[in-house]
């Protein structure tokens, strides 16, 4: 695995071994920025179930000022701080060792908001759908803000009020949903 493009392109990642991590693939990973856009700007970057972080440091990598990563796995967060050490990014990142759900928790306690928010869960546990409800029950997408949630192809995700579907893309098992925010209709 490497980073596709910006300050660190072509450098390798490390990866977790095993078959509890799935990491986003080079292909998905490129398709999901290209999508984005040159004119995207990040700002603050949320990476959930991150993994190795390869789309939260693929963000910082293309000019992202700070990303959080926020995962669990003991294994993971091992590659993780890894990753970030050898690109010297620990500076303009940092790890939350917690559930998604305790994250987003800590991170609403503090007054995080975010401009572009990751999420790349385990297939087949309805973590998506459970995980846009609670970005939007407590306001931690920026009000121009985007959500890119990667899931399996045969899960039917439906956007919580608040959100809106603006793209969706697949790629074999694999789809990515790109959520923004609406207003709610007076």
């Amino acid at each position: 695995m490497r980073v596709i493009s910006g300050e660190f392109k072509g450098r390798l990642l490390a990866v977790t071994r095993g078959r509890l991590i799935r990491p986003t693939s080079d292909r998905v990973r490129e398709a999901i920025f290209d999508i984005l856009g040159p004119a995207w700007t990040f700002r603050r970057v949320l990476d959930l179930f991150a993994g190795t972080g390869s789309l939260g440091i693929e963000a910082l990598s293309r000019g992202a000022e700070e990303a959080v990563f926020v995962e669990q796995g003991k294994g993971a967060l091992t590659v993780l701080k890894g990753n970030l050490k050898a690109l010297g990014l620990k500076s303009r990142s940092w790890v939350l060792p917690l559930t998604a759900k305790r994250g987003i928790a800590v991170l609403t306690e503090r007054g995080e908001v975010f401009d572009l928010i990751f999420m790349d869960p385990p297939y087949g546990k309805d973590a998506v759908g459970k995980t846009l409800e609670e970005i939007t029950r407590v306001g931690i997408l920026a009000s121009t803000g985007v959500i890119a949630a990667e899931h399996a192809s045969r899960d039917r995700i439906l956007p919580p009020l608040g959100l809106a579907l603006s793209q969706q893309r697949r790629y074999g098992d694999t789809t990515v949903s790109f959520f923004h925010k609406v207003s709610p209709s007076p």
